[in-house]
């Protein structure tokens, strides 16, 4: 779930003395202590002995794994009070990285360097902040978990709201000193309502784990278990286990209306801490634990192995850039290809762009006739499957679309989408077929066509070879679909050696706005221009108002690519803290990471791919920031709302500032709501890398291929596709091994 970094909280208060009594006099009155008032903000018998033992044994028999849902925590009265003060006076930032989208408020453990006049704007908010942060509450929690001690210092919680396309994905919340985490619900269903329905979305998902193999990490299944709907004053929590924990956050679907508040999926969330130094329970061994759980987690984000390539079966062909495709590649290329990207002069003029900038992106790449069926196949296919514009932006089953050739691929926490089948023949009807474009193909036998037969081939193994001047040697390819309300992947980098990505994407577009035409929302591909093969910058089509949501972004499925980052602690905002950003709407930049061209590219025939995974924090990084939480970065209340520092806090408050500033600079700065707003102010002369570390992006397109030069720790994602699209993203990816072309002394390396 977003995270937030966790500020000091005020010190406790000593309980008031109590009066001296006289026998003749009758009981006077006494101060609440603190920890009385801290009882009197929950509903009542919630400390009772047998309320405790009935959730503990609740919490003991949970699946898939174990966790507690309150069906009402809070004083109804306080808790409407500390709506009114939410919606009322704290801001809320617009957040979007890869693995989710939320507006939040700032850490709410800031609140104690206002000045007073300042906090008693939130008299009830600061009250069931202290209230979840007491001893006896803390004491509470530990009795139904059975967890060690909780820190009452380090409060971490923010305020979440979740509106229309809103979404968190699968994560386990592992990070530092977190030991319990926990959500207490305020969903608002428009015109002041709490009655959230559950189409709507927003359900908490539980995900069960298991082990491929007896010494492999646990994984999550595809597939949730167990689907937890909001409402009002419902409160969930489960200790933080490495790799056991996963979790996520259905997609809201539904706007949020007129009214002021507005139906949203409002939240109160955040963790308890083990215990701090200093505090009853501490033991030093906590640290050394910290460290554990914090690499345990990392390890899940780079546990994965480097795609298993497939070799050529005959030695690696002599490229030389001069040297024209035989008659018989152009045949077969020919029966696939647009023709414009046949021709010898177009070859030279993609080599010499993709020289320059290490990436192409190419528009109409497949011939018109086997587009159009594509398109009027892969519609269809989206019909049946109930995944078409019919589903009126509803979120689909987790079975929609499997089978029938296409399989559900995991683990969630670092993607999922569906794949196609491996073929049951060694060529498609499409390649075999005496007439290459049969009428009775649909959409999964030419997707088929084209990830076993066209990218595969010898012959668009030359084509690769004579438009980027490397040399194939090996190469994986797989055919995706990526549903909508479902299906990502998620930042991840692979160590070792560079990599050519082709994605051919074949994503159906709407109809432009006010047009007539069949919907297809793409041009035909007759014909076109060599100038238009090559888009370096360029705005699409024109007329972008007039596009969908898929060249707007606005449905997801864009594809990035974006520096790595170093020092990150917490694994989910060290996937996503360059995503920040939509996606700028078409390709740019220099998609390797350095600006240079090809002959960056130290790949060679032996030795490939032996470093698995995503490449994650130094161990010495890890101890110097384990009392830093890089918790994410949140805009502060005092700050968004221009709220005045008490003088006798702003040493206090500008310290915090540095070490989230500190914090920030490591993390690359992957707030781009804040780096946005400086965007222009300074100017190094470097187009390569936007403030949020992008390098490229390039929305889910029609008959588009992107090709990118991919260094060593270079990560990419596909944004998660909202429920909102009229249909999937379709594409067919590959991942090429490559060689330097050496042509001094007539012999490739």
């Amino acid at each position: 779930m977003p995270t937030t970094r966790p500020r000091p909280s005020s010190p406790d208060h000593p309980p008031a003395p109590k009066r001296q009594r006289l026998d003749s006099a009758p009981p006077a009155a006494t101060a609440p202590t603190q920890d009385e008032d801290a009882t009197t903000a929950f509903v009542p018998h919630l400390f009772h002995p047998h309320t405790v033992a009935a959730l503990a044994q609740a919490y003991e028999d949970s699946e898939p794994y174990k966790h507690a849902v309150l069906d009402a925590l809070v004083d109804d009265e306080l808790l409407s009070k500390v709506k009114d003060e939410i919606i009322g006076e704290l801001r809320f930032a617009e957040k979007e990285t890869d693995i989710y989208k939320v507006h939040q408020t700032g850490d709410l453990a800031s609140l104690n360097y206002l000045t007073p006049a300042q906090r008693a704007l939130f008299p009830s908010l600061l009250r069931l902040r202290n209230a979840l942060y007491s001893a006896p509450f803390r004491q509470f929690m530990r009795a139904v978990t059975g967890c060690g001690p909780l820190s009452g210092t380090k409060q971490d919680m923010s305020a979440n709201s979740y509106r229309q396309g809103c979404h968190l994905l699968n994560h386990d919340d592992v990070i530092g000193s977190r030991r319990v985490s926990y959500i207490l619900y305020l969903p608002l269903a428009g015109a002041g309502a709490t009655g959230w329905k559950d189409e709507w979305g927003g359900a908490l998902e539980l995900y069960p784990v298991s082990r491929r193999t007896p010494t492999s990490l646990p994984e999550p299944a595809p597939i949730p278990t167990k689907r937890i709907p909001p409402a009002w004053n419902q409160f969930v929590f489960f200790e933080v286990q490495p790799g056991h924990s996963f979790h996520s956050v259905e997609e809201v679907v539904v706007g949020l209306g007129e009214d002021g508040e507005g139906r949203q999926r409002l939240s109160i969330s955040g963790w308890f801490h083990m215990a701090q130094e200093g505090e009853e329970g501490y033991e030093l061994d906590r640290k050394e634990d910290r460290t554990e759980r914090l690499l345990s987690s990392l390890e899940q984000l780079s546990a994965s192995a480097p795609a298993a390539l497939t070799p050529y079966p005959s030695p690696p062909a002599q490229f030389i850039p001069s040297t024209p495709l035989t008659e018989h590649e152009l045949t077969f290329l020919s029966t696939y290809l647009n023709p414009v990207y046949l021709q010898p002069r177009s070859l030279l003029l993609l080599a010499d762009q993709f020289a320059q900038d290490s990436s192409l992106n190419l528009k109409d790449f497949l011939c018109e006739a086997l587009a159009e069926k594509l398109d009027a196949g892969l519609r269809a296919r989206d019909a049946a499957d109930g995944l078409g514009p019919e589903r009126a932006g509803q979120i689909p089953a987790h079975s929609a679309g499997v089978g029938e050739g296409w399989e559900l691929q995991g683990p969630p926490h670092k993607h999922r989408y569906l794949s196609l089948s491996a073929s049951p023949s060694p060529s498609s009807p499409l390649a075999a077929a005496a007439d290459p474009l049969p009428q009775d193909q649909d959409g999964t036998d030419l997707l088929r066509s084209l990830s076993d037969d066209l990218l595969p081939s010898a012959a668009f193994r030359a084509w690769l070879g004579l438009v980027t001047s490397l040399v194939p040697l090996s190469h994986q390819v797989l055919g995706r679909r990526f549903r909508p309300g479902l299906d990502y992947t998620l930042a991840q980098a692979e160590e070792g050696e560079a990599r050519l990505d082709v994605t051919l994407c074949l994503t159906p577009q709407p109809a432009p706005t006010g047009k007539e035409g069949k919907g297809k929302g793409r041009e035909n591909g007759k014909g076109k221009g060599k100038q238009r093969a090559v888009v370096d910058g360029e705005e699409g089509e024109g007329e972008e108002g007039e596009v969908g949501g898929w060249a707007s972004c606005a449905w997801g499925g864009w594809e990035c690519y974006m520096a790595p980052h170093e020092g990150e602690e917490d694994p989910a905002v060290y996937r996503s803290g360059s995503g920040g950003g939509k996606a700028n709407g078409h390709a740019n930049g220099h998609a390797n990471g350095s600006g240079k061209g090809v002959e960056d590219a130290h790949v060679h025939e032996e030795g490939s791919g032996d470093v698995p995974g995503v490449r994650g924090p130094d161990e010495e990084e890890v101890h110097e920031s384990e009392d830093e939480d890089a918790e994410g970065e949140d805009d502060d209340p005092a700050e968004e709302g221009g709220l005045e520092i008490a003088e006798e806090d702003r040493e206090a408050y500008e310290e915090a500032l540095a070490m989230e500033e500190a914090d920030r600079q490591a993390n690359g700065g992957a707030n781009a709501e804040e780096e946005e707003e400086e965007e222009g102010e300074e100017d190094d002369g470097s187009d390569d890398e936007d403030e949020t570390g992008t390098l490229l992006t390039a929305p889910a397109s029609f008959n588009g291929l992107l090709m990118v030069l991919r260094d060593p720790k270079l990560m990419r994602f596909v944004k998660y596709v909202s429920a909102a699209a009229e249909g999937s993203r379709w594409d067919v990816c590959g991942e090429w091994q490559v060689g330097d072309l050496q042509e001094d002394d007539g012999e490739d390396e």
